[in-house]
């Protein structure tokens, strides 16, 4: 464990933080210091950097609230980031030097909120056996629907359907970097009349983040006679298109707007991605299923995988320090 250290991200550090990003095999550009310092001023920073000697072998992104840290509350996933060298024993002295910090900075928690499995580019789930071991709490399981994009595409009847309308209404999908209209045209409106909520991002926001991951986010909007009608904002990664954003309004059904869009995606734009990640179905901190929303993204063969979130004592490092034998 001598060999371990661990100090807390600095501005200094943007470049060798980035490259490092890239390089790793459960990262995503959510990870890039540019997509998670756009809301800085909502977020007091607590990201760290794992060094083995003098080399950088993993990144926590990572936030402060109290004598509490979490994995990034910023983002949708997050945990210890790391490269393909990294063997399993580094990862658990690696991941105790991590508490032990943590611990000696007066924080009695820390929050992870595992990487779904379908994001990293190879296997990477140490940080779930290291949880195991150190009796971590269990606190939420978000269920995602994924379609596997490596096997034959099995579309219902009801969505191609769907399909066949967009055709006969002659729906044009245009992918645009502007997200002002779709936002203040179909997804505020909706979210407010359906559950009284704003988006997570404000529109410029996100042509903000456009502009800075022009390959990673991309909006496509639906017009119906030169009327926007639906729109969907979709994050890529290296192995998965996941639809940040979806909406279409109350026209959805009899033009089919939004089943004419998704087939298009998904025959098209992103069919050579391994995975179509629609995004969870669930409400209350996982408890509860909504059935619409799930019915419709299954109905595209999406099936079931699941994000875990846990919470850790810092204190229970010592659980860590007797398992190689």
């Amino acid at each position: 464990m001598k060999d371990y250290s661990v100090r807390q991200y600095e501005a200094k550090d943007y470049l060798i933080w980035n490259t490092f990003i890239s390089e790793a095999k459960n990262a995503t550009f959510l990870f890039h210091r540019d997509f998670m310092e756009y809301h800085k001023d909502r977020f007091d920073d607590f990201s760290l950097m794992v060094f083995q000697k003098e080399k950088l072998i993993a990144v926590l992104p990572a936030n402060r609230v109290g004598d509490e840290v979490f994995s990034h509350q910023g983002l949708t996933y997050g945990e210890l980031i790391y490269g393909d060298k990294l063997k399993l024993t580094s990862f658990i002295n690696a991941f105790t030097a991590v508490l032990k910090f943590l611990l000696s900075n007066k924080i009695d928690k820390i929050f992870i909120k595992a990487i779904p499995s379908i994001y990293p580019t190879k296997p990477s789930e140490e940080i779930k056996y290291v949880l195991f071991l150190m009796e971590a709490k269990l606190i939420r399981r978000d269920s995602l629907s994924v379609v596997d994009m490596r096997q034959p595409l099995k579309i219902s009847k009801g969505r191609l359907e769907g399909v066949k309308k967009g055709i006969r209404n002659n729906l044009k999908i245009i992918e645009e970097p502007n997200f002002e209209l779709f936002w203040n045209e179909i997804m505020i409106p909706n979210l407010e009349k359906k559950y009284h909520v704003k988006p997570v991002h404000s529109y410029q926001e996100m042509n903000l983040l456009q502009t800075k991951f022009p390959k990673n986010i991309r909006h496509f909007n639906v017009y119906y006679e030169d009327k926007i009608v639906a729109g969907t904002t979709i994050f890529e990664s290296n192995q998965v298109a996941h639809a940040q954003y979806i909406s279409a309004n109350e026209s959805k059904n009899e033009l089919g707007s939004l089943d004419y869009l998704y087939h298009f995606l998904a025959t098209s734009v992103f069919k050579e991605k391994a995975y179509l990640d629609f995004g969870i179905s669930n409400e209350y901190l996982g408890k509860k299923v909504n059935e619409g929303l799930l019915f419709w993204k299954e109905s595209f063969g999406a099936s079931t995988i699941v994000q875990d979130f846990y919470e850790v004592e810092t204190s229970s490092y010592h659980l860590l320090e007797n398992v190689l034998i």
